[in-house]
């Protein structure tokens, strides 16, 4: 049988002369992301999903979500887990180019982003939540996708055959081994017992697939005010709940309450389940939005 893989994948996709940073997988993902909400939203307008937004309108709700997202997920992840370095250096914040993005600030962000936009269009916030929510997770996916590309965010130790070896986790003695050193190494079998779960793929699949999945069938028919996005809150709870159990947390942090389990992203994430059930419950006495006729 087949032995752990070692992860060997530059994050940069394209290097360029004139730009030192070059340009990242994970941004390209970000693309990915926003380009497949784009095309999902166009074609729910079109079906008259939310009455009386055209495509341009929709354009400008893509446009302020969009900034939500990078806003509130960087903010977010400067609050969440690294507010120690933003409270010694300000322009922490700013330092995009080292990393450091959170989903729930980008989610609060977006939040943001769409009461702003509905209120100037007159529109219930939760209606316009209903028809964004099952635009988000093909971009989970494919930013989960870049945290394993990037080879950040790993898993813990497995001695499973389907574990990855990370050159950036702890490996040991070989820990600072130049990748063609590691190679060897791997070839060997010597860094078998250093694989982790490659937990960001495990994201990938659950907040990335399995949600895109439930969400866009779940909301193929007309659904009651707040069922789209509770569904959305309490499928995200529940599965980053579960992952973070076998997903290494922040060094900066680590596991809180003196325990060994509980993380920063559990306790952010059990809100979510409880406004996903709460909007559940609401949904059963609330309006049903009829889509428009062609």
């Amino acid at each position: 049988m087949p032995g752990p893989i070692l992860h060997d994948i530059d994050p940069i996709a394209l290097h360029l002369p004139f730009w030192p940073h070059g340009i990242h997988w994970y941004g390209i993902m970000y693309l990915l992301g926003f380009g497949v909400a784009w095309w999902l939203g166009t074609r729910r307008i079109r079906a008259g999903r939310l009455p009386g937004l055209d495509e341009n309108g929709f354009g400008d709700l893509l446009f302020y979500a969009m900034l939500g997202v990078v806003l509130g997920g960087r903010i977010g992840y400067v609050l969440f887990y690294a507010f120690g370095d933003f409270l010694a250096n300000p322009m922490f914040l700013f330092k995009i180019n080292e990393g450091g993005m959170s989903f729930h600030g980008g989610l609060l962000g977006v939040m943001i982003a769409v009461a702003w936009w509905s209120w100037n269009q007159k529109r219930h916030v939760f209606d316009t939540m209903d028809f964004v929510a099952p635009l988000v997770p093909p971009g989970l996916g494919f930013g989960r996708l870049g945290n394993y590309i990037g080879g950040e965010l790993w898993g813990k130790p497995t001695g499973g055959h389907w574990g990855v070896i990370f050159p950036n986790s702890d490996l040991g003695p070989y820990t600072g081994q130049s990748m063609e050193q590691l190679r060897a190494l791997h070839a060997s079998g010597a860094l078998d017992s250093y694989a982790r779960h490659p937990s960001q793929l495990y994201q990938a699949a659950l907040e990335g697939l399995v949600m895109f999945l439930v969400l866009y069938f779940f909301s193929r028919q007309p659904r009651p005010r707040y069922a789209v996005s509770g569904m959305f809150a309490l499928m995200y709870g529940v599965f980053r709940i579960a992952v973070e159990f076998v997903r290494v947390p922040d060094a900066q942090i680590g596991y809180r309450f003196g325990t060994d389990w509980v993380t920063q992203g559990m306790l952010l994430s059990l809100p979510l389940v409880a406004v996903g059930l709460l909007l559940l419950w609401m949904s059963r006495r609330a309006p049903t939005l009829l889509p428009a006729k062609a």
